[in-house]
């Protein structure tokens, strides 16, 4: 009798010892899971001035590369380069698009991002006037007011043409207001000139003759998509695949431009010809960061240090490296071109 009781414990501690063998495997894959780098949200930011990610929120192509992992898509406005870095720095988003210069701006104040994309090429920022306005060259700004929204490309710009043509920050009154709102100045003449955002400025040009009297694309910096870098560092992989969706994104544009204005247009509520002038102006031919691109931020870092927008003495030439990325870009589309 004695026997068959301790044959009977010993098989239950075998039996208990099995469990909690199978019980640590299964918290083993349950470990590996949570440390695979797959993240259980995708933050991404949509902007009137980016046209590509209008289209990828259009087709939900994001939702649907990640849709068998269970991963979910959010999506937030971004009604300028100001306001996704905002977002970006305050963890509100994991991507955000902005210009490239007012990313650099950020990045010298010690913001956590990384460059690692461009979504186009745009002209989208010029001075502008009303039709009626007597004013024809930066010279004639001295003593004037200028809609601008601060830590964007549109108020970069603005520094960059005064110091152009020689015209001192100090002679112009700079009124810092939102893009939508500084069009809105001007028409109601509470400013004589107002530093342009498309699609506002194609919609100004459309809709009351506004004219733009001062231009430069070189002046322009690129429409950068940008991401958190502890997002890149703990999930590389995924910020590779966000890319992939952007590129299908870029290149439906180029092969469906109207089809990409009737998007536009439904997203920003604008008229097809402000739209289709927006599209107009940017080249979608050179999504991967690299030389020229460095070199624009590099210029227009120097200008931002003589005028006090960043620190004199912070190296512009390690900002911009630090903040561009492009192995991410670089693996994921010229390795399958």
């Amino acid at each position: 009798m004695k026997s068959s009781i301790f044959n009977q414990r010993a098989w239950a501690l075998i039996v208990l010892a099995l469990v909690a063998v199978v019980a640590g495997c299964g918290s083993g894959e349950a470990e590996s899971a949570e440390s695979s780098g797959a993240p259980e949200k995708i933050r991404l930011d949509y902007a009137y001035y980016s046209p590509t990610s209008l289209v990828l929120k259009e087709f939900g192509w994001a939702e649907e590369e990640f849709e068998e992992e269970g991963i979910e898509i959010e999506w937030t406005l971004s009604h300028g380069s100001n306001k996704a870095l905002e977002f970006l720095n305050s963890d509100s988003v994991d991507f955000g698009s902005t210009a490239g210069a007012a990313a650099l701006m950020s990045k010298a104040n010690g913001a956590p991002i990384k460059n690692v994309y461009i979504a186009s090429k745009p002209e989208w920022t010029a001075l502008v006037k009303t039709e009626d306005s007597d004013i024809e060259s930066m010279e004639d700004l001295k003593g004037k007011k200028v809609a601008a929204t601060l830590g964007t490309d549109p108020y970069i710009f603005l520094l960059r043409a005064l110091n152009e043509e020689g015209v001192s920050q100090d002679d112009v009154e700079i009124v810092n207001v939102q893009h939508s709102d500084g069009a809105t100045s001007l028409t109601n003449g509470d400013v004589d000139a107002w530093a342009g955002l498309d699609p506002h400025m194609a919609r100004l040009e459309v809709e009351s003759g506004a004219e733009l009297f001062y231009r430069n694309p070189d002046f322009n910096t690129y429409g950068f998509l940008n991401v958190r870098e502890d997002f890149a560092s703990d999930h590389p992989e995924y910020v590779s695949r966000v890319i992939e969706a952007y590129e299908k994104a870029r290149k439906w544009i180029q092969k469906n431009p109207e089809e990409a204005v009737e998007i536009m247009v439904k997203e920003a509520q604008i008229e097809p010809e402000v739209a289709r002038l927006q599209l107009e102006r940017n080249d979608f031919s050179n999504p991967v960061p690299g030389a020229v691109h460095q070199e624009a931020l590099i210029e227009s870092g120097n200008i931002l240090q003589e005028v006090d927008v960043i620190d004199p003495d912070a190296d512009i030439d390690a900002l911009v490296s630090d903040l561009i990325e492009p192995s991410f870009a670089e693996e994921t589309i010229e390795s399958k071109e």
